[in-house]
């Protein structure tokens, strides 16, 4: 391939479905204040399903991903910020710098509706857009951090605060649980975690998991976190089933509790009842993702605790397509990575 081109994946509707397409396209060249980045190493989404499977709504043409780490090999002329060979990743959402979050910071997400993501081997940031990760984490791990860990950060560290020897349920063993799992035991808390697979609650608890459960085999688990906590419930739940969980979870939860609401795995559904949440005087916490500053945090804190995001498997940039049906198959224990630049 001509040294000024480079591959990339845009996500095409044929026959009224969208297809991943493996593409060339030219090297795109920074402006005066954004960078150029070579792409080492991105990390899938339960989101980019959605986006693939047209749940949510995409641009035909739109490259697909929001998470990636790499390094700056261009700068723009009034770039200050950095110089290149930095290591940098992706900021999930590219204008959330610090404060609030604002609802227009949803429509510039990369890899969704009309913003282009990182599928792809160079990608221009804004200079502002990514946060450097310095050198203790590998291009892989790095990539596993922009939205998964960003999310569980964000429910656990800034919304609230975790502190020693609560009691939290994690549902589910994947990117955002499994961060959750890790960023819980550094504080000093008592996991339990829910699955539907004993290899993967074995997995969970060598990272750590104090109980866990497999909701299959005991569909009433919030009977059994009960009779585990002595009757007292958790304070701390990371719900990520929705409409097919909740009302457990609103059973699980203990007085004063918190509920960080962060997907809808088991789809769209009706309500629950909230009295008994107004009963308990606890606390619904919506999560989506988080700001640079909110990232910044993160990394410290897993340097500080030395903390090694879960990899599952790694896929070739030419097995991209792969990589998105094992997502699919739910067999994955962490961050499924595609390598793109050796």
């Amino acid at each position: 391939m001509d040294d000024n081109m480079m591959r990339l994946y845009r996500l095409r509707i044929v026959n009224k479905k969208r297809v991943l397409s493996l593409e060339s396209g030219p090297i795109p060249k920074p402006g005066p204040k954004e960078i150029l980045v070579l792409i080492k190493a991105v990390s899938l989404n339960y989101r980019d399903l959605m986006i693939h499977d047209g749940l949510i709504f995409a641009t035909d043409g739109l490259i697909p991903l929001s998470d990636a780490a790499g390094i700056v090999c261009e700068t723009g002329k009034a770039v200050k910020r950095w110089k290149a060979g930095d290591r940098v990743a992706s900021l999930f959402f590219p204008d959330w710098l610090d404060g609030a979050y604002d609802r227009n910071y949803g429509a510039n997400a990369l890899g969704g509706n009309t913003q282009n993501g990182v599928l792809s081997e160079y990608v221009v940031f804004p200079e502002n857009s990514v946060i450097g990760i310095g050198h203790e984490l590998s291009f892989a791990r790095a990539a596993a951090l922009p939205c998964a860990a960003l999310t569980a950060w964000q429910a656990m560290f800034v919304r609230t605060r975790i502190v020693p020897d609560e009691r939290v349920l994690i549902q589910g063993t994947g990117g955002v649980a499994l961060s959750a799992l890790q960023f819980a035991n550094a504080a000093g808390a008592s996991v339990i975690i829910l699955s539907s697979q004993d290899d993967k609650l074995e997995k969970a608890k060598n990272l750590g998991a104090t109980h866990t459960i497999n909701y299959i085999n005991i569909p009433h688990w919030d009977k059994e976190i009960a009779r585990v906590t002595n009757g007292k419930g958790v304070s701390f739940i990371l719900e990520n089933g929705g409409p097919g969980t909740f009302d457990r979870s609103l059973n699980a939860l203990s007085t004063g509790g918190r509920i960080a609401q962060i997907g809808v795995l088991t789809g769209f559904g009706p309500s629950s009842n909230l009295m008994q949440l107004q009963n308990k005087n606890a606390d619904i916490l919506g999560i989506t993702v988080g700001s640079a500053y909110h990232f910044m945090e993160m990394l410290k804190f897993i340097s500080d605790y030395k903390i090694s995001p879960v990899l599952d498997k790694v896929f070739s940039f030419e097995n991209t397509q792969l990589a998105y049906e094992y997502l699919r198959s739910r067999a994955h224990f962490g961050k499924v990575i595609i390598n793109v630049h050796s």
